[in-house]
C-alpha cells in the first residue's frame, strides 16, 4: 500500500513554535542553511513510528525551549496521510512539559504506539550513520533491528522481553541469590525471545542480500552482507525453532560462572553484529572511502525500501534522507531520485544547496527553510 503524507503540523517541536506544511503526495526537498530546522522536519516524521525517532532522543529533549526555560514544553506532531487511498490522521506528542511518555492518537482517539506501523513506516538515513561500519557492533545491531522491525513489528516485543530477562539474570548472578530454579526460568525466557531475534535478523539479512543482488544494474556499490553473531549465523545455517532455543538455553546455563565473574552476559543475540563487504573491491566496508561507505549504506536502505514497497498488507515506507545527496556524484544522485520514483515512494530529502536536487525538478515539492520558517519554493 502506498503511504504518503498530505499535511504535517508541528507545535512547540524542537525549533518550531508552530509550523504547517501542506503536501501534494510528491517527494519533498527541504533546502536551507545549516541550523535552519530541516532535520527537525525529518525527525517529526520519524516519530510517527514506535521508538525514539532518527535522533534517538529522549522525549524531554524534543519540546521547544525559550532561552529562560529549563524544561522542554509539551509538544505535538500531527500528520494527515493517504494509505492505500484512504485518509488517516495520526498524532504523537508529550502532553506536559518534560513528560517521559508520549501520547499517540489515531483519528483523535488514544492508541498504542504499535498501531502507527499500520499506517506509516518511516525509514531513514542520517549523517550519524556515516560511521556505521566504523562504530562498535551495537550501532550496526540497532541499525539491523530497525530494518527487521519495519517488516516485523513483533520484533520489538521480542527485543524488549529479551533485554528485560537479560538484566534480571545478570542481577541474580552478580548480586545474588543465584537461585538455579529462577535462573532456569529466566534463561528459558531468554532462549525463546533470543531465538526469535536471531531468526528474524538472519532472515532480514538474507532478504536484503537477495534484493541487492537483484539490483546489480544500479550505480551503487554491491554489498555482501552476512551475520557475524553466533546465534544469527546458526539461524542462517538452518538451526531454528526449538533446536535453536535449546542450544541458547544450554549456552546461557553453561556461562553462568563466566558471566558472574565478568559482570556482563558473554553469549546471546545481544552481542550480534553483521559483516558488510564491498563486493567489487572485496574489502570490508570499514576499509572503504567515506563516499563508498555512504553509498553502501544507502544501497542497504534502498534495498529495504524496495522489499517493503511490495508488501500488500502493510504501508510502503516513507524515506527520510538527511544530507544524503551531498555525498553522491551526479550520476548516483540521479539514480537515487529515479529509484525513489520507480518504487512509488514519498521521500523527504534535505540539503543546503538547491542545485543538488535539480534532477528532481517538477518531481518533488521544494520547501525553503530559513530560521525554522517554511516556504514553498514551487508548485505542482
Amino acid at each position: 500500500m502506498r503511504s504518503v503524507l498530505t499535511r504535517l503540523s508541528l507545535t512547540d517541536f524542537r525549533s518550531y513554535d508552530r509550523a504547517e506544511l501542506e503536501l501534494d503526495g510528491r517527494s519533498v526537498v527541504l533546502t536551507g542553511p545549516n541550523g535552519a530546522g530541516k532535520t527537525n522536519i525529518l525527525e517529526a516524521v520519524s516519530l510517527l513510528s514506535p521508538g525514539r525517532g532518527l535522533r534517538n532522543a529522549a522525549l524531554p529533549e524534543i519540546g521547544r525551549r525559550a532561552p529562560e526555560e529549563t524544561t522542554g514544553r509539551a509538544w505535538a506532531v500531527a500528520a494527515w496521510l493517504e494509505v492505500g487511498g484512504e485518509a488517516v490522521r495520526l498524532g504523537v506528542g508529550a502532553e506536559s512539559p518534560g513528560a517521559s511518555r508520549r501520547t499517540v492518537r489515531l483519528e483523535g482517539e488514544p492508541a498504542a504506539p504499535a498501531r502507527l506501523t499500520d499506517h506509516v513506516r518511516p525509514a531513514w538515513l542520517t549523517p550519524a550513520q556515516d560511521r556505521l561500519f566504523l562504530e562498535a557492533a551495537g550501532e550496526r545491531r540497532r541499525f539491523l533491528d530497525r530494518l527487521v522491525f519495519a517488516a516485523e513489528p513483533a520484533h520489538a516485543g521480542f527485543a524488549q522481553a529479551y533485554e528485560k530477562a537479560l538484566r534480571e539474570r545478570l542481577r541474580l548472578l552478580t548480586d545474588g541469590p543465584a537461585d538455579p530454579v529462577w535462573l532456569d526460568a529466566l534463561e528459558r525466557r531468554l532462549a525463546i525471545s533470543g531465538a526469535r531475534l536471531a531468526e528474524a535478523r538472519a532472515l532480514t539479512l538474507a532478504a536484503l542480500q537477495a534484493e541487492i543482488d537483484a539490483r546489480g544494474d544500479r550505480p551503487f556499490p554491491q554489498a555482501r552482507i552476512t551475520p557475524l553473531g553466533e546465534w544469527e549465523r546458526r539461524a542462517a545455517e538452518g538451526e531454528t525453532g526449538p533446536a535453536l532455543e535449546q542450544a541458547l538455553a544450554s549456552a546461557l546455563a553453561g556461562s553462568r560462572g563466566r558471566d558472574a565473574a565478568a559482570g556482563r552476559s558473554l553469549t546471546g543475540p545481544h552481542r550480534g553484529d553483521m559483516s558488510v563487504i564491498h563486493a567489487e573491491r572485496g574489502r570490508p566496508a570499514a576499509e572503504c572511502s567515506t563516499g563508498e561507505q555512504k553509498a553502501l549504506v544507502l544501497n542497504l536502505v534502498l534495498a529495504q525500501a524496495a522489499r517493503l514497497s511490495r508488501a500488500e498488507s502493510a504501508p510502503a515506507p516513507v524515506l527520510l534522507l538527511d544530507e544524503v545527496a551531498a555525498h553522491l556524484d551526479r550520476r548516483r544522485r540521479a539514480a537515487l531520485f529515479d529509484e525513489i520514483e520507480a518504487l512509488g515512494l514519498q521521500a523527504f530529502l534535505t540539503g543546503t544547496d538547491d542545485p543538488l536536487f535539480e534532477d528532481l525538478a517538477g518531481r518533488a515539492l521544494r520547501i525553503r527553510v530559513e530560521g525554522s520558517r517554511l516556504a514553498v519554493a514551487d508548485t505542482p
